[in-house]
């Protein structure tokens, strides 16, 4: 039995694409989104009219949505802390799962990461293309005994790695436990870092939902939904791996959109895009870098 949280509806994204100057004084910002369905799978064959995107309410155009190709950089944080030590086996076959999700799309090659927050984030296995090694890496996690977790740490550390890596189009996703984390942060001293990065953060959290410390509460919900990212609770083991391949189903069906906006010196505090069809979930976050007009 599962329980999960996704966030429906519109998908709070980050407004950071630096913008280009389109014809008629309009400039163009990029969203990467996904849309699923109820079940959670993703939905393919949409188009610019089945999506909406709005800046602090206002609806903008959105002139072309084709499935994204990027490559993206993708940081995979695991809880190896005393209290993941009981899910050791199902961690493993879970980001192997997420791995060979996706390692199946055939139209990019993703980097992956695997890097571990128990006593403190290590990295396990460095960015890489090779499925081959991300996946050794993934049956290298051990629980390190005695030891808290760290994720408040760790998303500070890898949004601040993909600043300085220049990262196009990044991706967090921490599989952590309902253990004590010890990262002394203010959530406010995390969420900086992970905007400034332009990062989405995914979050599935595995035993008992975290009802305690609120800082690492506020970092999973406000993270989650400012980034377009998705916050799951799964209460098995053996549910993890299922969960952790549809995220990565999700992220290698995304799509990504250009839409125009008026020519202000003033960026918008906020957007959201959403779809104009129902029983469809979208999730999204904007670019972080400049938009060729010439190349959508």
């Amino acid at each position: 039995m599962t329980a999960r949280r996704v966030v429906l509806g519109a998908a709070l994204v980050a407004a950071l694409a630096v913008p280009t100057i389109l014809h008629g004084q309009a400039q163009q910002r990029v969203v990467f989104a996904s849309a699923v369905d109820e079940k959670g799978a993703p939905v393919e064959g949409l188009g610019a009219s089945d999506f909406v995107i709005r800046e602090d309410k206002v609806a903008r155009e959105v002139l072309t949505a084709a499935p994204a190709h990027e490559p993206m950089q993708i940081a995979l944080l695991i809880d190896n802390s005393q209290a993941a030590d009981p899910y050791i086996r199902d961690l493993r076959q879970g980001a192997t799962a997420f791995i060979q999700a996706i390692a199946a799309d055939p139209t990019a090659r993703h980097e992956i990461a695997v890097i571990t927050i128990g006593e403190r984030p290590t990295i396990n296995t460095d960015y890489t293309t090779d499925i081959s090694k991300a996946t050794a890496g993934a049956n290298r996690i051990f629980a390190t005994p005695g030891s808290g977790a760290y994720l408040l740490d760790g998303i500070i550390e890898t949004s601040r790695g993909f600043k300085k890596r220049e990262a196009t189009r990044p991706v967090i996703v921490a599989v952590i436990t309902a253990g004590v984390d010890l990262s002394d942060r203010v959530y406010q001293s995390v969420l900086e870092p992970l905007r400034d990065s332009g990062a989405t953060l995914h979050v599935v959290v595995l035993g008992r939902p975290i009802t305690s410390d609120t800082d690492r509460m506020m970092v999973l919900d406000l993270g989650t939904r400012e980034t377009g990212g998705r916050y799951d609770t799964v209460l098995t083991g053996t549910a993890l791996a299922p969960r952790l391949k549809q995220i990565g189903d999700e992220l290698t069906h995304q799509y990504k959109l250009t839409y125009a906006r008026p020519q202000t010196l003033i960026p918008p505090e906020r957007v959201t895009v959403s779809s104009s069809r129902p029983n469809i979930t979208v999730r999204g976050i904007a670019q972080h870098t400049p938009v060729d007009a010439g190349r959508r």
